[in-house]
């Protein structure tokens, strides 16, 4: 339809390769929304008849319940809607459609309306997943566990402290991806080409029926820029990261060394010959997937780079980054959502797991600060204490009076000092005096859930107001378009 220079059509092969309508259909009910815009602006601007709009608008309302065919001779789905449009409508009607727009303009409208929907909905799925460890942390705020640093003990802790730093990291995605939002929801339609159109066209029409805050104003960047594109592949790579971590932890966890948390059975799996099995494979998963969607992000970034200003066919490629991503981003956390719901937390391995290591040291360390001991002359009696206790395979609350004292080198406390400070230094206590803004202390969690759970009812507020700006945006449209047809 578009070769009207070349003679006769593209070589079979040369199509398949050309074309990118297999990877389309995704944006294909926004590409029609976007036309029927389109053409009431220019129905409204007198550019085209109110006959042939109605025309335009009737045919593009059937293809809204038609299924595309696999097999057309269209280069892409922009394509293929006017070529039907056309046979609907008639040449003379449907001819017009495109009248002072391009497949440039057209396609990064397209994508923006794809990537805001797809924006929204991941806000509203961090914002679940987000509450849920809310949830998790709330109920577990009692529940001791030890913090590991390098894979060793290294202080006490609570699981609610451990779920809230999940939580505060998906925060960060979910503002990322928040204020994303407004860079991509820009209307880039009108453009043209790349250098704008010489027909009276009214940008700003099309950018309000399609619910777009502003424009992309200069013609060159609206057609050639794709880095809201690239933004949001980063900011998904690193959601899928932060979930690749927790996927980790919770692989590690949910070994029969460890035994911290059981997966509901039916987020696991078993082997084929191993009855005995349980494997975490949806966190294994999880893991994966976050290499493929940093991929994606590196394919656009590496086809970005080298790009000229102005449309390049390379920019189609960038497509076929951004539907799996969008998918795999919230499938994960769909599944991560109902993995942590129906986990279950083993408090008695947890305590059991502090019972048999040292991290109350640095506890015992600062309680000697306090009693006015340098810290380093503090950390070294505690660390001469643990490789006593170490040595004797022995807890640090049965070490006796003597061999306390051998850790003390230069008499900066005496051995019954240092022995009682040591008996009443347990996790419960270390926990009741740790006084630090965001620390693993009872009262700081008490704090950190009730100003988090607020911050997910902002969120939730403000994702919510923006789906409903644009349904009523695209209700408004549909109401327009049935006004024309039925008239």
């Amino acid at each position: 339809m578009y070769r009207s220079r070349l003679e006769g059509k593209l070589d079979e092969n040369t199509l398949e390769f050309l074309s990118s309508i297999s990877d389309d259909y995704e944006i294909a009910l926004y590409d029609i929304v976007g036309s029927q815009a389109h053409t009431i602006m220019l129905f409204e601007n007198e550019i085209i008849t109110k006959q042939d709009a109605v025309k335009i608008l009737s045919a593009l309302e059937k293809i809204k319940k038609e299924k595309f065919s696999a097999k057309t001779d269209a280069e892409d789905i922009h394509e293929a809607i006017e070529s039907i449009v056309i046979k609907k409508a008639g040449k003379d009607a449907g001819g017009k459609m495109h009248t002072a727009r391009s497949r440039n303009d057209q396609v990064a409208l397209d994508i923006r309306m794809k990537i805001r929907d797809d924006i929204n909905t991941i806000c509203f799925c961090l914002n679940e997943t987000i509450s849920t460890l809310l949830q998790l942390a709330e109920k577990h705020q009692n529940t001791i566990m030890p913090l590991y640093t390098h894979m060793q003990q290294a202080q006490v802790g609570l699981f609610s402290h451990f779920m809230l730093a999940y939580a505060d990291a998906l925060f960060r995605d979910l503002d990322r991806f928040y204020v994303a939002y407004g860079r991509t929801n820009e209307s880039p339609l009108g453009a043209g080409p790349v250098g704008g159109t010489s027909i009276p066209i009214d940008r700003q029409s099309t950018a309000k029926m399609l619910g777009f805050k502003g424009l992309i104003e200069n013609s060159i960047d609206a057609t050639t820029s794709r880095d809201f594109v690239a933004e949001y592949l980063a900011h998904a790579a690193i959601l899928m990261t932060n979930l690749s971590r927790l996927a980790e932890d919770f692989i590690i966890w949910s070994t029969s060394e460890f035994a911290f948390i059981e997966l509901a059975d039916k987020f696991t799996s078993t082997s084929s010959v191993m009855p005995q099995k349980k494997n975490p494979d949806i966190l294994e998963l999880i893991r994966g997937k976050t290499a493929q969607v940093i991929g994606y992000q590196l394919a656009v970034l590496s086809n970005l780079k080298g790009l000229p200003s102005g449309y390049n066919r390379d920019l189609q490629q960038t497509k076929v980054s951004i539907w799996p991503t969008s998918k795999i981003v919230i499938s994960s956390l769909i599944v991560v959502n109902s993995l942590l719901k129906t986990m279950n937390v083993n408090e008695k391995k947890l305590r059991q797991a502090i019972d048999g290591g040292y991290s109350i040291s640095l506890d015992i360390a600062e309680h000697l600060v306090r009693k006015g001991i340098p810290f380093r002359a503090s950390h070294k009696i505690v660390g001469q204490l643990v490789q006593l206790a170490s040595n004797s395979k022995k807890s640090l609350t049965r070490l006796s009076v003597t061999e306390v004292e051998k850790a003390i080198t230069n008499k900066e406390i005496s051995a019954k000092d240092l022995y009682k400070i040591i008996q009443i230094t347990t996790p419960e206590m270390s926990l009741q005096t740790r006084k630090s803004q965001g620390s693993s202390g009872k009262h700081e969690q008490q704090r950190m859930i009730a100003d988090r759970k607020r911050k997910v009812q902002a969120y939730m507020v403000g994702t919510t107001k923006r789906t409903n700006e644009v349904r009523q945006a695209f209700d408004g449209l549909e109401v327009k378009v049935k006004s024309l047809i039925k008239k």
